[in-house]
């Protein structure tokens, strides 16, 4: 789904106590595909594009790094800089909800706006 532009939705996320029923739902009224995603001892979904195949999004369990995320779907935006994005979240009245953290070499975190609307700030590492 990323294209490397800075602004744009890198990736959704979705988590829920029970990721398998609900991929099963998109599956179902959306026509994605699933591919599993071992988390060691349970599998997340990436949820694929049913034409061309391409990764969209992502259907996860509550558990692990996305424990303490509400069960709604988040939007990853590609930023420049992380630490300066998290920089003016907090000067520009929004709250850091998770520390940095990394998927590989990129970095994310995800924060609340001051209307409390929360996304992910997302970093490509090249």
């Amino acid at each position: 789904m990323s294209d490397n532009k800075i602004g744009t939705m890198a990736w959704l996320d979705l988590s829920v106590d029970n990721a398998e029923s609900v991929k099963s739902f998109y599956e179902d009224v959306i026509g994605w595909k699933s591919e599993n995603v071992s988390m060691g001892d349970y599998d997340d979904y990436v949820m694929l594009e049913p034409i061309n195949g391409e990764a969209v999004s992502g259907i996860c369990h509550a558990q692990g790094v996305n424990k303490n995320l509400p069960p709604m779907w988040l939007p990853y935006f590609l930023v420049a800089d992380i630490e300066a994005s998290i920089v003016a979240v907090k000067a520009n009245g929004g709250v850091l909800i998770t520390e940095i953290k990394s998927m590989g070499s990129d970095k994310y975190a995800v924060i609340k706006d001051p209307a409390a609307a929360v996304c992910a700030i997302y970093q490509k590492v090249l």
